[in-house]
């Protein structure tokens, strides 16, 4: 017997028909949601590695640039020290310049005091000779004193002349002192000539 669909309306498809559809769009679905969570998990990889690498960065940057400042303040103190090091050699070169014009003052005083003391130590090793006065005239040295003989006189000049200090010992007076009535006394003068200073002086 044949049915005629007057009314125009499709016919509904049965149940397994359309659980079969269902089925199909299914299982053409399910690639797309796979494809879709791994290209999720790559992003996120890849943005994890690039936040730890950018991480990285910025820690070697601070690090150096603490190594910067470091450095950047050593030298600086190295600076300094050296500024400091530079006015403590002027002062310790200043005291130098004054030591040594001081030592070259004495040195130019030494002179006279040591043939001062030479003169004075002669006179007193020598028996029955005393010491009344020494100029120094520059290349000779005037001594007078008095003697008890005139061989005590003779004596001091030998004596003198073994010093090495002068190239000649004359007598340039010599007389009995009258006022002495107990004793017999002569007083003298010397002319001493210094050695000249290439001749240098005897040990």
């Amino acid at each position: 017997m044949i049915r005629i669909n007057l009314l125009g309306k499709p016919k509904s498809k049965s149940k397994r028909s359309a659980a079969s559809t269902g089925l199909e769009f299914e299982a053409t679905g399910s690639p797309n949601s796979v494809n879709a969570l791994a290209a999720i998990i790559v992003l996120a990889v890849t943005g994890a590695a690039i936040w730890w690498y950018q991480g990285q960065l910025t820690s070697e940057a601070a690090r150096i640039k603490a190594q910067m400042n470091r450095a950047q303040q050593e030298a600086q103190k190295l600076a300094e020290t050296k500024v400091r090091f530079q006015q403590r050699q002027a002062v310790r070169d200043e005291y130098e310049g004054r030591v040594k014009v001081i030592d070259s003052l004495r040195a130019a005083q030494t002179g006279p005091v040591d043939l001062m003391t030479m003169v004075s130590a002669t006179v007193n090793k020598t028996d029955e000779v005393w010491l009344n006065s020494m100029s120094d005239a520059g290349d000779k040295v005037d001594v007078s004193g008095v003697a008890l003989s005139t061989t005590g006189v003779a004596n001091l000049m030998t004596n003198l002349m073994k010093t090495g200090y002068f190239k000649s010992v004359e007598i340039k007076e010599t007389y009995q002192d009258e006022q002495q009535t107990k004793i017999q006394a002569f007083n003298f003068s010397l002319i001493c000539e210094k050695q000249s200073a290439s001749a240098g002086k005897k040990s």
